[in-house]
């Protein structure tokens, strides 16, 4: 089972606490670990990654083992860390102002 942590506003969309786990068939990446995320909680989908590209959106960063794994492929491998549940894979809401 993977771990992951969300932003306070996704888990009041989805009803669900802080941390979830989701179960992840084969390699474990940003896109199957959001697959599986979006297949468990339906109201997420287009929240994280746009509808049609299913790009990250421009305000949401990922983490992985305490790297900003933002900007990575969506299919590179996430750390062993993370896909033996060791920690978990951060969404987080970037926060903006001036």
């Amino acid at each position: 089972m993977i771990r992951v942590v969300l932003p306070h506003h996704l888990q009041t969309l989805a009803g669900c606490d802080r941390e979830v786990t989701v179960n992840v068939e084969g390699v474990i990446t940003q896109r199957t670990v959001l697959d599986a995320l979006e297949a468990r909680y339906p109201m997420l989908r287009g929240t994280v990654r746009e509808h049609v590209t299913m790009k990250r959106r421009p305000r949401v960063r990922f983490f992985a083992d305490g790297e900003d794994v933002s900007h990575d492929s969506p299919d590179a491998k996430l750390p062993p860390a993370i896909a033996a549940g060791e920690q978990p894979f951060m969404i987080v809401g970037a926060v903006a102002g001036g």
